[in-house]
């Protein structure tokens, strides 16, 4: 961090505190938004703490105030941390006019692409700068981090997990952009963001990193639910694509599909018990 923490609002929740922050940030060269939810376990200790990131449109906020997760963090004692989804503000021409998917749709990788590069570095970001930083300031256990997210998030989630097994040491994916070199979305953003020349998309594509492993990187799991109502399911998502490369490597994986459930927060909602009672056991075995 170049500079302390802002704190934007502070919030009583579950017996815990939400927390809205504001910083500068040395990786991205301008401003970061970014919450934390410390559970009443925090009063007395460092915790466990999971990283979500969100999808496409959403910022620091959506998650903390729509998915209904702190709650259950409360009860496991886990810390929730929801960085902003990218940049604001680094007036890059075609930002929010020339990507369907609006401004800072990140992809939560290190552009290498000008103009892109000197603003989009959200993958050092997360793992050199926010994380580090947040375990200096709060009661936060580095060792016992977890990651999850959704849609581009769940993308984010994937393959962070998997570029840095020694830093998250669990997983899970709410509808994730599972190959993103095979779909519309992922094509669009590694082409502006990573060049036309496709030859290093995989090093950013969770089936890629999970067929290069040589064994299981999470032997206890990931988990990953979709919806079957979801409008983006066959043509952005994928997930059997990654299931077949979990598979080839003997990753254990556990894929729920349900009826009736679409994209969004309603379908996040109902099934966020189960994410954090699987990561707090990862965690903390309990």
């Amino acid at each position: 961090m170049t500079e302390p923490l802002k704190t934007l609002s502070e919030h009583g929740c579950f017996g815990g505190v939400q927390t809205f922050y504001q910083h500068d940030s040395r990786e991205i060269g301008l401003p970061m938004k970014f919450s934390v939810y410390l559970p009443p376990q925090a009063n007395h200790g460092r915790v466990p703490a999971l990283l979500y990131l969100a999808g496409l449109t959403c910022n620091e906020e959506t998650f903390m105030t729509k998915a209904g997760a702190q709650q259950y963090a409360a009860q496991h004692g886990l810390a929730l941390i929801a960085p902003d989804t990218g940049p604001r503000g680094a007036n890059v021409p075609g930002e929010t006019d020339d990507w369907d998917f609006g401004l800072a749709a990140s992809f939560y990788i290190d552009a290498t692409e000008a103009p892109w590069s000197t603003h989009y570095r959200m993958e050092s970001y997360l793992t050199k700068e926010l994380l580090p930083a947040i375990a200096s300031e709060l009661p936060i256990d580095p060792q016992r981090v977890g990651i999850f997210g959704h849609s581009m998030g769940g993308h984010g989630a994937l393959t962070l997990a998997l570029k840095h097994p020694g830093l998250f040491k669990s997983v899970s994916a709410f509808a994730p952009i599972c190959a993103p070199t095979q779909c519309g979305w992922g094509q669009k953003a590694f082409s502006g963001y990573l060049g036309a020349d496709n030859t290093d998309w995989p090093k950013h594509d969770a089936v890629f990193l999970m067929a290069a492993k040589t064994s299981a990187p999470y032997p206890g799991g990931i988990l990953i639910d979709q919806g079957l109502a979801d409008k983006f399911l066959a043509a952005q998502l994928n997930p059997h694509i990654f299931e077949a490369a979990c598979q080839a490597v003997g990753q254990p994986l556990i894929v729920r599909r349900h009826m009736g459930y679409d994209h969004g927060y309603y379908f996040i909602t109902t099934f966020m018990a189960e994410h954090i009672a699987f990561h707090s056991q990862a965690l903390q075995g309990n």
